[in-house]
């Protein structure tokens, strides 16, 4: 017999039991009968169970009410479970059926287990265990029992899963039904039927090898996007933005607007509160095209970046997976000040990443622009809905749309050569110096995507509420910072411009319409494809067993250095007959599969026969780890398990070594060193590091020195590496226009990271940029911050009162308590050049808070909006008043 559904529904009668009878089905003796439903192919058919005996054995009579036929004998055994909903007991055949739909059968009184259990005496008979009384012991089947029923599990009856889209892209979801028929699956449910390894491991392949030949089953369907980006530079709407988003005949299937600078205030900066985002938000929902019914599918907002998305109704249901993102690419790459934000969703079959994004201004900051660019692409990344899927980055989805105030300006000094030029519509001349076209060719940035051509003249910079070019001082050269850009395939520009009807910012709106092919599922050649599949895995899968050559297993890094990434690469290749699955598993006794300063690109995945890929080995050291590399506690070494699904382990053996640095060292044990850290031996780092805990510990320092040399008699004020940056800062940066608002370079900041560890520098290299980064990731490496752990709440409770905070300075050890002078004395003198420098006191407090009077690790609760606002009073205090001792 071919294997069935295998759900039957008890329904229960209007009295609170199932409706019961008696009577003979087929060759066996029933002891009882109810009515029930039985799933078939995803339809429910009316049939009547009954329990009979056989041979001294019980089994279920299964009588269609649909055919006269004989009826089918299951008999009771270990692959049965109950499970127990509140409308009706559900019976299930494990081995035929995986997927599960069911759904209750009316009426729907509900009952309990045991009402039914008690009303068919013959069921308590047939067995002593589980939960119906049925055995429920599994491992009494032996491995190879399992591997067969797993095999054959999926018979001409089996429904098939829902279509995954195409590898390194597989999300598992719910299938959402074409009606409103469809059957649920219940939690219940899916607690009794998570697959087994072996079973999981099958559904991953089917799913890999559905994807892979996704084109057999899709159709194209052309649907129609609208893009839009404005830079609003922190104004509220004063007009209609129907000019903007309703600007074409046909309504568009889907809008994607993005906004930059929506808020400039300190408030938004720093808290992520905003007013503005519910008037922008209302002033686009008010101007969508006025021929179609539009629904907000998503919003995400950092700072002043926005991005929404709306979809038409009818199309709604056809979107799914939606995750939003956001990386801000400030200062210590967490500012919000600049970055991106995104939204990546299913779109029927098709992935979608659509990414809006502000990057670094002014005319000279190019390569900062390209770093902003490539931190975005790092950085992002979208949790998939099953945690055990790696996560997906922006380039891993069918179409990419980047919109924003990416800000790359013309490479042409003179104003007014530039205004002469558009004046003359000689626009295609002026875009031989755009910055932008620049790096894309010399695939700096943005290197794989397509820009339409541009027939506007340049959206910034105007005079606000007006058409006229920028009058201030200033007088900045026009530029098209403003655009939008794609990748991948089946798409077309319809339209790409700029919108000067709308004046309330210094730049104008752009809009771009694009015809877009998206995969739709033909669901009876999937459903074809899907048992042709699972067929040829059935004869696969008993024949042979997957296998793997690796081009090496031992990897070797030297000389790795805080905050500096290095990759090795080395290649697999199935050389099976079978499609293998791969996976780094966690070793013994541990959550992650490596060591903090270690990942392999891509962890997981599916190689074809004869199909090879590479994987990269990427160590980088951030401030996570770096105190346990710099106190010996953690070396560069590491096992790493490569995992082949029904085959073997393989295992990759890492090593390096690990030069130390002052980043991340306590402010003790840098006190205590006079030279440069990579000139102590590592026998006295960790002795410095043990006894600097012992002084925080006592507050003033008794140890006797190590030697005359290393501590050098009374231990340093403050760290001479502080107190170069510091220095330099004081000495050089002062006037310097936003200074701890613009981020450093990341060559730079290796540089100085570098001259630190290694030197007593003269001067310190770079710009005051990368100087005053460098500085702020200095206290935020440190293991124990400048405001102790331990009195952080107390710092907290106390923010209300400038005597009290001081008396909590006094209780700091005594390094921790100079450095914080130390500190407050600068930002002071900073502070004195604000009209200069653009530095204010609710900046600085805000940016210092967050390092000097950080939340302790173990705090259960993530900290509130209350306590951040207090932790900034808290400074305000010693930034205003001084430090009076």
């Amino acid at each position: 017999m071919e294997p069935r559904a295998a759900a039957w529904g008890l329904p229960v009668s209007a009295g609170g039991c199932p409706g019961l009878g008696s009577g003979t089905r087929g060759r066996g003796a029933a002891v009882q009968s109810v009515a029930g439903a039985e799933l078939r192919a995803g339809r429910r058919e009316p049939c009547v169970l009954s329990l009979a005996r056989r041979g001294g054995r019980c089994g279920i009579l299964i009588q269609s009410q649909e055919d006269s036929s004989d009826p089918d004998y299951i008999p009771i055994n270990s692959r049965f479970r109950c499970v127990q909903e509140a409308e009706e007991t559900l019976l299930i055949d494990i081995a035929a059926n995986t997927h599960l739909k069911a759904s209750p059968v009316e009426p729907k009184d509900s009952c309990t287990w045991h009402q039914v259990e008690k009303n068919l005496p013959g069921l308590s008979q047939a067995s002593s265990s589980g939960a119906l009384e049925f055995e429920d012991d599994f491992t009494a089947l032996s491995l190879e029992e399992k591997r067969n029923g797993q095999n054959h599990q999926a018979g001409s009856r089996r429904e098939p899963p829902p279509p995954p889209v195409p590898q390194n892209r597989q999300f598992h979801r719910e299938r959402e039904g074409s009606s409103r028929d469809q059957p649920k699956v219940t939690n219940t449910m899916r607690k009794m039927f998570l697959p087994s390894s072996q079973s999981g491991q099958r559904e991953g392949l089917i799913k890999h090898l559905l994807a892979k030949r996704e084109k057999a089953y899709v159709n194209l369907h052309n649907f129609r996007f609208f893009v839009g980006t404005w830079n609003v530079n922190g104004q509220s709407p004063d007009s209609s933005l129907e000019p903007w988003l309703v600007c074409d005949a046909e309504p568009p299937d889907v809008y994607c607007i993005g906004f930059q600078e929506l808020d400039l205030s300190t408030e938004a900066f720093f808290y992520f509160d905003s007013v503005k985002e519910q008037e922008w938000l209302a002033a686009v929902e008010k101007a969508l095209h006025p021929h179609a019914k539009y629904k907000k599918v998503q919003m995400v907002r950092l700072v002043g970046m926005m991005l929404l998305i709306f979809a038409k109704k009818d199309q709604l249901s056809n979107i799914r997976e939606i995750v939003t993102e956001s990386v801000g690419t400030g200062v210590m790459g967490k500012m919000g000040n600049k970055g991106g934000v995104a939204v990546r969703f299913v779109f029927h079959n098709t992935t979608f990443c659509i990414v809006n994004s502000h990057l670094a201004a002014h005319v000279e900051d190019f390569e900062r622009r390209n770093q902003d660019y490539k931190d975005i692409c790092a950085r992002m990344s979208f949790v998939t809905p099953d945690e055990s899927l790696p996560h997906v980055n922006i380039m891993k989805h069918d179409v990419v749309i980047w919109l924003g105030d990416l800000n790359y300006r013309l490479c042409l000094p003179d104003a007014s050569e530039v205004k002469s030029l558009i004046s003359k519509n000689e626009l295609q001349k002026l875009l031989t110096y755009d910055q932008l076209n620049i790096q894309r060719t010399q695939k700096k940035a943005f290197a794989d995507f397509t820009e339409g051509e541009i027939k506007f003249i340049p959206t910034y910079k105007y005079d606000s509420k007006t058409d006229r070019w920028d009058s201030s001082g200033k007088c900045r050269v026009p530029a098209w910072c403003d655009r939008i850009l794609w990748r991948g395939g089946n798409i077309t520009q319809l339209r790409y411009g700029s919108h000067m009807d709308l004046k309330t910012s210094d730049h104008k709106p752009v809009s771009a319409l694009f015809r877009i092919g998206v995969k739709v599922v033909d669901e009876q050649k999937y459903r074809k494809l899907f048992e042709d599949i699972v067929r040829l895995m059935d004869r696969m899968e008993n024949d042979f067993l997957p296998s793997l050559e690796l081009s090496r297993r031992e990897f070797e890094f030297q000389n790795v250095k805080f905050r500096q990434l290095q990759k090795q690469k080395f290649q697999i290749t199935n050389n099976g007959q079978v499609t293998c699955h791969f996976s780094f598993i966690p070793k013994l006794n541990d959550n992650h599969y490596c060591k903090p300063w270690l990942r392999a690109e891509p962890c997981e995945g599916y190689l074809e026969p004869d199909e090879s890929t590479d994987i990269s080995l990427d160590v980088y050291v951030s401030k996570d780890s770096v105190t346990l590399l710099n106190s010996g506690e953690d070396k560069i070494e590491d096992i790493l398990v490569l995992h082949l699904d029904r085959g073997k382990d393989y295992f990759l053996t890492i090593s390096g070594t690990y030069l130390p640095s002052c980043f991340g060292t306590s402010l003790e044990a840098l006190c205590r060193m006079r030279r440069p850290i990579r000139e102590v031996p590592v026998t006295k780092l960790i002795d410095l590091g043990e006894d600097s805990f012992l002084e925080k510990e006592k507050s003033v320092l008794q140890m006797g020195a190590l030697d005359s040399e290393e501590a050098g008699g009374t231990p340093l004020q403050v760290p001479k590496e502080m107190w170069l940056l510091v220095d330099h800062l004081f000495k050089h940066a002062c006037h310097q226009e936003d200074l701890f608002q613009t981020p450093g370079m990341q060559e730079e900041l290796e540089q100085i990271i570098d001259c630190l560890d290694t030197s007593i520098p003269e001067t310190i290299p770079g710009s005051n940029h990368s100087v005053a980064e460098a500085l702020l990731i200095f206290l935020e490496a440190l293991p124990e911050p400048v405001i102790c752990y331990e009195l952080y709440q107390r710092c907290l409770d106390w923010s209300h009162s400038s005597r009290l905070c001081r008396q909590v300075i006094f209780q700091l050890p005594r390094c921790h308590r100079s450095v914080f002078r130390y500190l407050m004395s600068f930002l002071r003198e900073l502070l004195r050049y604000s009209e200069d420098n653009k530095v204010s006191v609710t900046m600085i407090a805000a940016l210092f808070s967050s390092l000097l009077l950080r939340p302790p690790p173990n705090l259960v609760t993530k900290q509130s909006q209350q306590d951040r606002q207090r932790a900034i009073n808290f400074l305000y205090s010693f930034l205003l008043a001084g430090d009076e001792e």
